[in-house]
């Protein structure tokens, strides 16, 4: 979505609404394609006393698997977009602000960099996931394994004190 800024950038208080949805069908997430639904957008670009800022919400539900258990998960993401928008920079190196050309400005950029910056880096069904077994490969959330826990042989000597009665 390109958002000419100049009547923006002219008046003080002058903003416009932002609601539209963006497809990042195509954007790969630790291997996966997680977005089977758009990425919704709410917000606004508003010239308040000169300056120039882009507040938006963008959220949207992503189909991935939890990394420790490997159960699919319906996992609910949301970022904050905020951002001063300037028509030219004195600084190239200067990453504070968006520099929007000709005041014509690309959000759906904007959107996707903040939206997959914001995404965790490991994906949980719950915060409590107990896993799998390492050794038979079961889901521990369902219940203990019958697996025998092996010791140590480092530690085989300490575990006699743990026996005594």
């Amino acid at each position: 979505m390109i958002i000419n800024l100049d009547p923006i950038f002219s008046a003080e208080g002058a903003f416009q609404e932002i609601d539209y949805s963006l497809d990042l069908s195509g954007e790969t997430v630790n291997g996966l394609h997680p977005f089977s639904s758009p990425v919704n957008i709410k917000g606004e670009i508003r010239n308040h006393t000169g300056i120039v800022r882009l507040d938006a919400k963008a959220d949207s539900v992503l189909d991935v698997e939890c990394d420790r258990c490997a159960a699919k998960v319906k996992y609910p993401a949301c970022a904050d977009v905020e951002h001063i928008i300037v028509r030219s920079l004195n600084d190239d190196d200067n990453d504070s602000f968006i520099l929007a050309e000709g005041s014509q400005l690309e959000l759906d950029d904007i959107i996707r960099e903040d939206f997959l910056l914001q995404l965790p880096v490991k994906f949980l069904c719950s915060e409590d996931c107990k896993g799998l077994c390492p050794n038979c490969g079961k889901n521990l959330n369902e219940g203990p394994c019958s697996c025998k826990k092996e010791i140590d042989p480092r530690l085989a000597a300490l575990a006699q004190f743990s026996d005594f009665e």
